[in-house]
């Protein structure tokens, strides 16, 4: 069904494309006076509307992809209440439709809930997508546990709820340091020439970590919170190490857990029940209002790009590395669009430039997670 213009000799769009366009308006008014302006709200929706169903693709070390992935943790677990399946599994069909092919899961979601919302979501068209899932977590006891016999069990259960006979890359979730990596290394690898499993991941791991790994069986991509405001992979050698070893790297929050969509503000309230963020100090209400700052030259370079601040964030992340792959989340079609529409932002290398010059001068406020989950994060020296 078509919605046509007749009074101004336009193309005809899609029911899709005029809702897709309506919302991202909508989502600039609420951005406040500056993105209010019809014209500003019209170029957003002509940026995303470009990227529709077009994505461009990268490469994780063997492993070819969409440029943008899909994180699906937060339908289902950690960012508020469980969103209704039927809309989850709506949102991950129409980033498949859109273009993208990466879907990133865990066992830990839920727990279990999302990989099976994300088996039944891409069911349809399991061939034409890569599914990213995780072990490593000790779900029923706590902890971590990455024994070889546990890792056995683990994937066997994870390709019965996505409905599968294969991942495509399976992270280590959390490096478990009683259980040597050269270990964890090699039970992958057997897996692997099982073919129940394609390529190998790690997951928040040290340099360090990464080199032993990747010694004896190769590592194909690295996950690791990186953002505008969560920079450490430039300065803690993982990024050095993905790039000398032919590793992708795949950035987790690079909307800084929601934070650089401009959205958040002190005022806000996280419930502790459902939102892993209520406990983690950048998100106090004074680190809020002190970090506001990012927001407001984030707002300044989305202006000059015709741009959303979440748009500039997830291009700036695109324009560091060709071998980088963010997975932005969401369970919102609107956000959906939004963030897609980062494929059509291009950051030339003055643009860059002039990023990174502001925000050299501004301080981030408050620890990136909570101490309980900074303990497990591999900081091998």
């Amino acid at each position: 069904m078509n919605t046509d213009h007749p009074n101004n000799g336009s193309p005809p769009i899609s029911r899709r494309e005029f809702l897709a366009k309506s919302a991202l308006m909508a989502a600039a008014m609420a951005l406040g006076p500056t993105w209010a302006s019809e014209r500003h709200a019209k170029d957003i929706s002509h940026r995303l509307k470009k990227g529709t169903g077009a994505m461009r693709m990268r490469k994780l070390g063997p492993l070819e992809v969409s440029e943008i992935g899909h994180g699906c943790m937060s339908i289902s677990a950690n960012y508020g209440p469980p969103a209704p399946r039927q809309q989850g599994i709506d949102v991950i069909r129409a980033a498949y439709e859109r273009g993208v092919t990466f879907f990133d899961t865990a066992e830990v979601y839920g727990p279990y809930t999302n990989e099976d919302l994300v088996g039944e979501a891409l069911a349809p068209f399991r061939d034409q997508v890569v599914i990213a899932t995780k072990f490593g977590f000790n779900i029923e006891g706590g902890g971590l546990i990455s024994r070889p016999e546990h890792i056995r069990k683990a994937v066997e259960a994870s390709l019965k709820r996505l409905r599968t006979d294969r991942i495509d890359l399976y992270y280590q979730h959390r490096v478990d340091p009683s259980v040597p990596i050269e270990e964890v290394a090699g039970t992958v690898g057997d897996l692997i020439r099982q073919g129940k499993v394609l390529h190998f991941g790690l997951s928040e791991a040290s340099a360090k970590t990464i080199r032993r790994a990747h010694a004896v069986q190769p590592v194909t991509a690295v996950q690791t919170e990186y953002s505008l405001m969560e920079t450490d992979p430039e300065r803690n050698g993982v990024l050095e190490a993905c790039e000398a070893l032919g590793i992708g790297f795949v950035p987790w929050g690079p909307l800084g857990m929601g934070f650089l969509t401009a959205t958040m503000n002190a005022h806000g309230k996280l419930d502790p029940k459902t939102d892993l963020r209520s406990g983690f100090d950048r998100f106090s209400a004074r680190n809020m209002a002190a970090n506001q700052p990012i927001i407001d030259q984030l707002k300044r370079v989305a202006v000059q790009e015709n741009a959303t601040p979440a748009q500039v964030a997830i291009a700036w992340l695109l324009a560091r590395k060709p071998w980088i792959v963010p997975i932005p989340g969401t369970r919102n079609m609107s956000h959906l669009a939004e963030n897609l529409g980062a494929a059509s932002v291009c950051l030339a290398p003055s643009d860059l430039r002039e990023i990174e010059r502001a925000f050299s001068g501004i301080t981030v406020h408050g620890g990136r997670m909570n101490a309980e989950q900074m303990r497990i994060v591999d900081q091998a020296a």
